[in-house]
């Protein structure tokens, strides 16, 4: 077996090379690896410097994330890696390109000089994963960057390009070309003799800082940007540590934050988001020799909010599309909008008006269905009403050529009642958009009865061709996300009739980590659009809400028109209070009956969320979702749930399946006294009880 790290020497200059494909992280043989040829490049009496470099398209990316959920990391610690080569008799340069992050910048922290090609970025990033540097990252970067910017890069976890590096003064060196091992050989041809400076022997930016309200500032904005999270404030800690400790204790302060860290529920969350989003993209049903289809040309259907943003993700990612719209003043309303809102990036700085003069023209709209004949790929976004999807279906079926790739962009609605209009159910699949298409990360693509397995293939890599995370799930209503959603608004309007307000159940939302409250987020969806579910979902015998939102107006259509069960100023977004709803919802309550209860905001936000832990057990067992981690990823990226809490089911999980259950349970037996049959959702779902019966704590 190859050895992971190797040492060469050219010349006087001994080379330490890392070779541990895919990235370069650094597992225990790694870090050993460093070791043993930093020493024996030590040793080399012929060499009077040493490089380190990664081979392959990477410096060292960071830790091996696996030996954290296994227990811990093996010696050597990477303290004494680091601990050698800055100590060392001989100077060392980082030789950087691709990415050094988290122990890979630490790593170069620790050598003296450190030297990148142009493209190369470096970054501690270890904040997304709930922990912080352990490695002396928060010690040796502070001491080069000062409080501020330190705090700013270990708090966000930015990677920074190598100019802007350079800047700051972390890289010494940014050389020309590609290899990092040339511009390595001849920054040593340039040393200056003498002692070299160890990094943690700067002194300059301590002194810049110490006695100053940094620490106190950085703490107060975390406090409202990285609100209700352990580990940013952590990290401050950290930082003040280098600051107001010798550098050995430093270090040491330094690891015992790492610990609580590790050992926080948010970090064992966050490890399993790290996971889990890698974990989609793996289908044990698809076959390995599966071929996606080509890929060439796009038509999007529909020039609505919906179908706009979704051929903007096409054009985005430099594939040509094509926007029909029967209606050519819908069409041209369309396009402007479309037009606006990358103007609107362009004004921000985040886009060159040259790329977007690319992306425009890259967008043809269309409003005759022969010009869809040669596209391979077909989204239809229309109407949420299945008679009008059907009669889409069936004219696509007429114009598309054999092959093409018919896609729905249906959020409630059978597809396999989609495809039954067509003479090739195979070549139709589910692609679910979240709204704002162009802004949103989640892609649900949903499988159909007789969806191919290259149709599957093809819309999995299509999403992350444009920058989407894909996940795939089964065909029933409302897929993952819509068929948990239905049930937490349910629960939400279930808590304003017992006694909470509108404003309440939001704030306990809010303060839960998510990003909407459930009643804003009804008013951003629409709440004509909620009403059109409810109705369709009611005739079937379903739940979706109460009651109570058949009070509201139904000219309250929410954002769009100002009005929903909140109240938007023109030109605004920022929902207010409404008291026409709280004279609605007192009515309501006063006909049925019933004395309004103070219930606190804990209360509140565990029943919300153990709304989707308990359909999302169903979905499980049923083989809608592959994994629990899949629903997780659907709700962090399509819902705003915080990653920190790690999806509702991690959540589950790490509140303790027993209790949540026996929550659960509480909840249906007070829907049951009550008489209350919007709340039968609560009946505890099989697979949670049997998981708790066989004494596990892991949806697995």
């Amino acid at each position: 077996m190859t050895q992971p790290v190797r040492y060469d020497r050219q010349g006087a200059i001994g080379i330490v090379t890392i070779d541990s494909p895919p990235v370069n992280a650094l597992s225990q043989a790694v870090r050993q690896g460093v070791i043993d040829c930093v020493g024996q490049g030590y040793a080399d009496p012929a060499v009077t410097a040493l490089v380190i470099v990664g081979a392959g398209r990477t410096f060292i990316a960071g830790a091996d994330i696996t030996e954290f959920i296994k227990g811990g990391m093996a010696d050597p610690d990477l303290n004494d890696v680091n601990a050698l080569i800055e100590n060392g008799p001989k100077p060392v340069i980082a030789a950087l390109h691709g990415t050094a992050l988290g122990g890979g910048l630490e790593v170069a922290l620790s050598c003296h000089y450190r030297v990148a090609v142009p493209k190369a970025q470096v970054g501690l990033p270890e904040v997304k994963l709930g922990i912080l540097p352990g490695g002396g990252g928060t010690q040796r970067l502070s001491r080069l960057v000062g409080a501020k910017t330190a705090i700013e890069m270990i708090t966000t976890g930015t990677f920074l390009p190598a100019a802007k590096a350079l800047a700051l003064g972390i890289i010494d060196h940014v050389g020309e070309g590609a290899d990092p091992l040339s511009v390595a050989l001849d920054f040593a041809t340039r040393l200056p003799a003498g002692p070299h400076t160890r990094t943690r022997d700067r002194e300059e930016k301590l002194a810049a800082d110490r006695g100053t309200d940094v620490f106190d500032t950085a703490r107060a904005a975390l406090a409202k940007s990285a609100r209700g999270q352990f580990a940013p404030q952590r990290c401050v800690d950290a930082v003040e540590a280098a600051f107001t400790l010798p550098f050995d204790e430093g270090l040491k302060r330094e690891r015992e934050l790492f610990t609580e860290c590790m050992a926080h529920d948010q970090a064992k969350a966050l490890i399993h988001v790290f996971f889990a989003e890698r974990a989609v993209t793996k289908i044990p049903d698809l076959p390995a020799d599966v071929t996606p289809r080509k890929l060439e040309q796009v038509a999007v259907l529909g020039s609505g909010t919906m179908g706009g943003g979704i051929a903007m993700c096409f054009a985005n990612a430099g594939i040509p599309v094509r926007l029909l719209d029967l209606d050519r003043a819908a069409l041209d309303r369309g396009i402007a909008v479309i037009a606006k809102n990358y103007a609107g990036t362009v004004a921000k700085g985040r886009l060159s008006q040259a790329d977007m003069d690319k992306r425009l023209s890259l967008i043809q709209p269309t409003t005759d269905y022969a010009d869809l004949a040669d596209a391979d790929l077909i989204v239809e976004a229309v109407f949420e009403d299945m008679d009008v999807k059907a009669k889409v279906f069936r004219r696509l079926d007429e114009v598309a050529k054999p092959g093409a790739i018919l896609a729905s962009n249906t959020s409630t609605l059978d597809l396999d009642a989609i495809a039954a209009n067509t003479s090739r159910p195979a070549d139709v699949i589910g692609m679910h958009f979240f709204s704002p298409a162009n802004v949103m990360k989640l892609l649900e693509v949903v499988r159909g009865r007789h969806t191919a397995p290259d149709v599957i293939a093809t819309a999995m890599g299509v999403g992350r061709k444009i920058g989407k995370v894909s996940v795939l799930v089964g065909n029933c209503d409302g897929f993952v996300g819509n068929r948990m959603v239905q049930y937490y608004a349910t629960e939400a309007q279930r808590l304003v009739i017992e006694g909470a307000s509108v404003e309440q159940v939001d704030k306990a939302a809010l303060e839960f980590g998510l990003a909407m409250g459930p009643f804003a987020m009804g008013d951003l969806a629409g709440l004509d659009v909620m009403g059109f579910i409810r109705a369709r979902r009611v005739a079937a015998g379903l739940i979706y809400g109460t009651p109570l939102s058949d009070r509201i107006d139904p000219s309250r259509k929410g954002q769009k028109n100002g009005r929903g069960w909140y109240r938007y100023e023109p030109g605004s977004r920022t929902p207010l209070p409404d008291p026409e709803i709280t004279a609605v919802v007192d009515a309501y309550r006063a006909e049925r009956g019933i004395t309004p209860r103070e219930i606190g905001n804990e209360e509140i936000a565990r029943r919300l969320i153990y709304t989707l832990v308990n359909e999302g057990a169903r979905i499980l067992d049923e083989g809608m979702a592959m994994r629990s981690g899949d629903i997780d990823i659907v709700y962090i990226y399509g819902y705003g749930f915080p990653a920190w809490r790690g999806g509702p089911m991690k959540f589950a999980e790490l509140s303790g399946l027993d209790k949540v259950l026996a929550d659960i349970s509480r909840y249906h037996a007070d829907a049951v006294a009550a008489g209350d049959a919007d709340g039968a959702y609560w009946e505890p779902a099989p697979l949670l009880k049997r998981l708790v019966a066989e004494g596990r704590n892991s949806f697995g």
